[in-house]
């Protein structure tokens, strides 16, 4: 269970993408000469994020490789910021971003999996694992998922932020009543 203060201060989620967004492995093959990489995402979390900017929460996304797709995926998500960070300590770039959206590192949650999250996971409000995350960010986590990445651990967690500060009926009245709207008239039936 989230601390209700701690989760009401919340103004922005940031999502590792590999190995939260996606279950960390790469699909690899060779298509006319050129290598291409696939990677698996759950709609579940696609859905949570949409939920999250229902409430009124920023979504940034973090990644060190494949910027390409983090923000062809981004923009099916309806996220604007994609934070290409270094391997080795995301935090610089990660910081740039929050001042450039005007929030503060203690106003943060951020959803991570492996070592390279750490610096951001130990400076933010709310440090956030997968439960299959490594050892060590499972020790700095303050709230750890029974789901593993790329399986609705993004979800598990969203649904959780949202039911400790007291929006999650709100927000799933409000897509349940689009959703039947949509469904009365006939679009997104089936």
């Amino acid at each position: 269970m989230l601390d209700p203060v701690i989760a009401k201060r919340v103004q922005l989620v940031g999502l590792d993408v590999e190995g939260v967004l996606t279950d960390g492995g790469v699909y690899a093959t060779v298509v006319n000469g050129a290598a291409v990489e696939f990677r698996r995402f759950d709609l579940r979390d696609e859905l949570a994020i949409r939920f999250l900017s229902s409430a009124g929460i920023k979504v940034v996304l973090v990644c060190s490789r494949a910027s390409e797709m983090a923000r062809a995926r981004a923009g099916e998500l309806g996220v604007e910021s994609v934070v290409v960070v270094n391997e080795a300590n995301g935090l610089t770039e990660f910081e740039d971003e929050l001042h450039r959206l005007g929030v503060r590192l203690k106003d943060c949650a951020f959803v991570g999996d492996d070592l390279p999250d750490l610096p951001l996971m130990r400076r933010v409000g709310l440090a956030v694992a997968v439960a299959n995350a490594a050892r060590e960010v499972v020790t700095v986590a303050d709230y750890t998922t029974d789901a593993p990445g790329g399986r609705g651990a993004v979800r598990e967690f969203v649904e959780e932020l949202l039911l400790a500060r007291g929006d999650w009926e709100g927000v799933l009245h409000e897509y349940l009543g689009e959703r039947g709207e949509l469904v009365r008239r006939g679009i997104g039936a089936g």
